[in-house]
């Protein structure tokens, strides 16, 4: 009773949050129509989105499968570095890309040898690009905890019957795809029809202008209300019916309680086996060579950092921490609950963004308190809730799935509350929550327009003093505590994920 009590009023908190914030907006409106231009944005967001989900769905799926029934020296570290374009923030993913892509990148230097047309990362191509980049890690990651979640006896129960890898792609494997990929597919997609910072570098022209950025566009340029009002109902239109269908997809793994071990698929040899390693290979190169340009560009100027700098680490570090346990202790407690309006709660604040929770609370505080004083607890708060959907989508399946396999025993022993959680949940969720708190962090240290709403001159954090550097001309210090940024960014998630797979092997 107290789980369902703590459930629902923390989706009433959430929902305050997102639904107030946006309230708040529009009640400054003064019109709701959308003009051409609104509706071609619209149309482009949603077309970018899909081709962006689809991709990366489409690619994760032969990427994880090769990484979980192949065992190779640097394994573990290969999955750990392939989830770093997910861990960096986004302008500094999208100036990687474009150190590789651009017009005087690798690719193209290497298609002018071979007397090839230029490749041009701007546009469509150019956003769905950077998606794919950004967001395959995430998806594979998914997969891996899906196929890490089916028992060990059951791979062996399909060898001692003789099975090919296609009965047990079709008998184990698919079904887990069906109750996790469709649901990492639909994250991606609402995670890029929020997309802001990717189109507003890669895109921006009429052809290429997401809703987010048109909202963006509005509220700064044009300080129009009403425009901003009506694209940001229409965005939560979308994503609220992406999150609706999501939710009818979270099943689930059905497989059945096993002794807590991992299941390892048998690697098929021959040409199979070579295909394994050229999925992992290309894909790998493919994520890690614009982390490596980032790196490169960085490194010689992280001696010359200035203090002011290295204060807004701390902040940044204080807020990822502290917002990624609010997010992991969230998402558990709402895991806990079967009602489907408490689901609804938890997936609300992806139909959100940060810039537009953000301007509704600033609008709320602004004639009570000076803004900068809440600069820290607001960005906490707002990134908390904004990571929580993520964190979410991890917990649920195997939650569900923990429920079924336990949940009558459990009763049966009057087992509730504090004990419950140490002795079952904790053991089987913790590669997740592992998982999910380091990504919760890692998205946390690189926010950037909460943040920028907010703070002052002594409240910016990292990714603020980035833009601060970068808007006053000073590359070279940028690109330095940019690396600083994406080097915190991911040695947080390696603790997290560590620390899950630790309690796993």
């Amino acid at each position: 009773m107290a789980s369902r009590i703590g459930a629902i009023a923390l989706a009433l908190l959430l929902a305050l949050l997102v639904l107030g914030s946006a309230g708040v907006v529009a009640a400054q409106a003064d019109r709701w129509t959308l003009g051409p231009a609104e509706w071609a944005a619209v149309r482009f967001t949603v077309w970018q989105a899909a081709l962006s989900a689809g991709l990366s769905a489409l690619l994760a799926v032969p990427v994880a499968r090769a990484l979980v029934r192949r065992r190779f020296a640097g394994r573990g570290a290969v999955i750990l570095l392939m989830g770093a374009p997910f861990l960096l923030p986004v302008v500094v993913a999208v100036l990687g890309l474009l150190a590789v892509f651009g017009r005087n990148g690798a690719v193209n230097q290497a298609l002018g040898l071979l007397d090839l047309a230029p490749f041009s990362p701007y546009g469509l191509l150019g956003v769905v690009l950077a998606h794919v980049f950004l967001n395959l890690p995430l998806v594979v990651r998914m997969l891996l905890a899906g196929w890490q979640a089916i028992p060990a006896e059951r791979f062996r129960l399909a060898q001692s019957l003789g099975l090919g890898p296609r009965a047990i792609a079709r008998h184990l494997e698919r079904p887990m795809l069906r109750g996790v990929l469709t649901g990492a597919a639909l994250v991606v997609f609402v995670l890029c029809l929020s997309s802001f910072a990717v189109a507003l570098t890669l895109g921006g022209s009429p052809r290429a202008t997401t809703v987010e950025l048109a909202i963006y566009q509005a509220l700064v340029f044009e300080f129009d209300l009403g425009r901003a009002a009506g694209l940001a109902t229409v965005q939560f239109a979308l994503c609220a019916v992406a999150v609706a269908v999501a939710g009818r997809f979270s099943m689930p793994l059905a497989f059945g309680a096993g002794l807590d071990r991992g299941g390892v698929i048998p690697g098929p040899a021959g040409a199979r086996r070579w295909l394994d390693g050229l999925w992992i290979t290309l894909t790998a190169l493919f994520l890690l060579g614009p982390v490596g340009a980032v790196v490169l560009r960085g490194a010689p100027g992280l001696a010359d950092l200035p203090a002011s700098v290295w204060a807004a680490a701390g902040r940044s570090l204080a807020v990822a921490v502290v917002a990624a346990g609010l997010a992991v202790a969230g998402a558990l407690v709402l895991a806990g609950s079967r009602a489907r309006l408490i689901e609804l709660a938890a997936m609300l604040p992806m139909a959100a963004s940060g810039l537009v929770l953000g301007t509704g609370i600033f609008l709320v505080v602004h004639p009570l308190i000076r803004p900068e004083a809440l600069a820290l607890p607001v960005t906490i708060v707002v990134n908390a809730a904004l990571a929580l959907p993520f964190v979410y989508r991890l917990i649920l399946p195997e939650m569900r799935s923990l429920q079924a396999d336990y949940g009558r025993l459990q009763a049966a022993l009057g087992m509730t509350g504090w004990a419950a959680f140490r002795l079952v949940t904790l053991p089987r969720l913790r590669r997740v929550l592992g998982f999910g708190a380091g990504v919760a962090a890692a998205l946390s240290m690189g926010d950037l327009g909460v943040n920028a709403l907010f703070a002052g001159e002594n409240g910016a954090t990292l990714p603020l003093m980035v833009q601060r550097l970068m808007g006053s001309y000073r590359t070279d210090l940028a690109a330095a505590a940019a690396l600083l940024l994406v080097g915190l960014s991911f040695a947080l998630f390696a603790l997290c994920d560590r620390w899950g797979r630790h309690a796993a092997a």
